[in-house]
């Protein structure tokens, strides 16, 4: 059941957005004009007619009592998730109590959420029945493991000779080869089904010719490549815990083994990074009574977006389930309680220091790691020449804004928020800066999404 009289923010709303087009088309039908017969009920449903370019108008309905995100019905034929209409209509729903009054939903949304809810009840039902979640034939699903980790070692053997050729040649010849060398070696990395390699190979093509000291930043990136790859040959010799990692770094597949810790989790960042195949989101949580953050990821085919959203500033209660490896951040979202609700829960934060000083600690576990979640406390964003910067206001110390945080409007609201006065702010810090996701003024008042 959701709360009648809880309301998301506009922010929350437009986190729900796949790109920068749905926002804007989106903020435009987010006012009354377009829309007649919207209302909302107890049951978490948020409905509405609006107007299009047809004789009759789209049917659009939310159901936002879902715990692991709003689902959406639209009859327009739009094929992004959520479609203009719907985060149009969250939007009249979180700013106008009269435009979208509590009522009885009509007969077409009415039977949309009942067969979401049926199909959510005959999951949740499967899901407790008792069948077995593994292969029912364990003896073929280790000959296929067998099978795949034998293609896997003689990708990293190809690859380590690949890199040994790179050296003996001198860097200077991976600019002269141009990115198809890499594309051609990340493709031989994908048939031997090491995902992982082939997004660092892509990674190592992407280098050459990139400014000044670029030899540095290729040799650094063979360097940790040649590291795993023979953490894989090698991983019989290795701790359970570093094999684990280097198993999820060359990309195999694993199953959230933790046991389930149930917290009151906030929403504290939610953001996608898109290539040709995939898209991939990001949802940082941070449980108020255990202190941990967890990082929860989900997938949508190149063109859509993932299905699970959770907007910033919401919490839910919900018991996840760690993956095997270092720091065991990655979880699994296990059984939801409620479902998601605005809340006043902040993080606690620590200096700028402190954050460097976990991460160097987190390196020892996972030497791929590329940045940590950290909240820095009492912060202010000052311009450093040509860069910009996260001052500590009660010490000499600062973390540099990654070059892509600086390119992102996020680092304008960021700015904003602060006027100069200290704030509070959760990202990632790792080798190259610090991207600053979300934020908090020092008073009371929401969060603010910076991605």
């Amino acid at each position: 059941m959701t709360q009648q009289g809880v309301r998301w923010t506009a922010d929350q709303v437009l986190a729900l957005a796949p790109d920068a087009a749905s926002r804007k088309a989106g903020s435009k039908l987010g006012v009354a004009g377009p829309w007649s017969e919207a209302g909302s009920s107890d049951e978490g449903a948020v409905w509405g007619l609006c107007k299009g370019s047809g004789s009759k108008p789209y049917q659009t309905v939310v159901d936002i009592a879902d715990a692991a995100g709003p689902a959406y019905k639209c009859s327009c034929p739009s094929r992004k998730f959520p479609c203009k209409h719907a985060l149009g209509l969250l939007l009249l729903w979180a700013g106008d109590d009269a435009a979208v009054p509590p009522g009885r939903a009509p007969e077409w949304a009415g039977q949309w959420m009942a067969g979401r809810r049926k199909r959510v009840e005959e999951k949740k039902a499967g899901d407790g029945s008792g069948a077995p979640s593994g292969s029912a034939d364990p003896e073929a699903a280790r000959r296929r493991a067998e099978r795949r980790a034998e293609r896997v070692t003689a990708g990293a053997v190809e690859l380590e000779q690949r890199l040994k050729d790179l050296l003996r040649g001198g860097l200077a010849t991976a600019e002269q080869a141009g990115y198809g060398l890499w594309e051609e070696t990340a493709a031989r990395m994908v048939d031997a089904q090491a995902q992982g390699l082939a997004g660092r190979v892509r990674e190592l093509g992407a280098i050459p010719a990139t400014g000044p000291g670029w030899p540095v930043r290729l040799l650094e990136e063979c360097a940790l490549l040649h590291l795993l790859g023979q953490g894989w040959l090698r991983r019989e010799r290795l701790p359970d815990c570093l094999a684990a990692t280097v198993r999820s770094r060359i990309g195999l597949p694993a199953s959230a083994d933790g046991p389930p810790l149930r917290d009151r989790w906030l929403v504290l960042a939610q953001y996608d990074t898109t290539d040709s195949r995939l898209t991939t989101r990001r949802i940082w949580l941070h449980g108020a009574d255990s202190r941990r953050t967890v990082l929860l990821l989900s997938y949508g085919a190149a063109g859509r977006a993932p299905e699970l959203a959770l907007p910033v500033g919401l919490a839910l209660e919900a018991e996840v389930s760690a993956y095997p490896g270092a720091g065991r951040l990655r979880v699994a979202l296990g059984e939801q309680f409620a479902p998601p609700a605005p809340a006043a829960i902040r993080p606690p934060g620590m200096t700028t220091s402190q954050a460097l000083a976990r991460y160097g600690d987190a390196l020892r576990e996972d030497p791929w790691l590329e940045s940590v979640p950290v909240t820095l406390d009492r912060v202010v964003p000052a311009p450093d020449g040509g860069s910009w910067q996260l001052a500590d206001a009660d010490e000499d110390a600062a973390l540099p804004i990654t070059r892509a945080a600086r390119s992102r409007p996020g680092l304008w609201r960021l700015v904003a928020l602060s006027g100069g006065a200290p704030v509070r702010v959760f990202g990632e810090c790792g080798h190259q800066g610090f991207t600053p996701l979300t934020a908090w003024s020092e008073g009371p008042g929401e969060a603010v999404a910076l991605c």
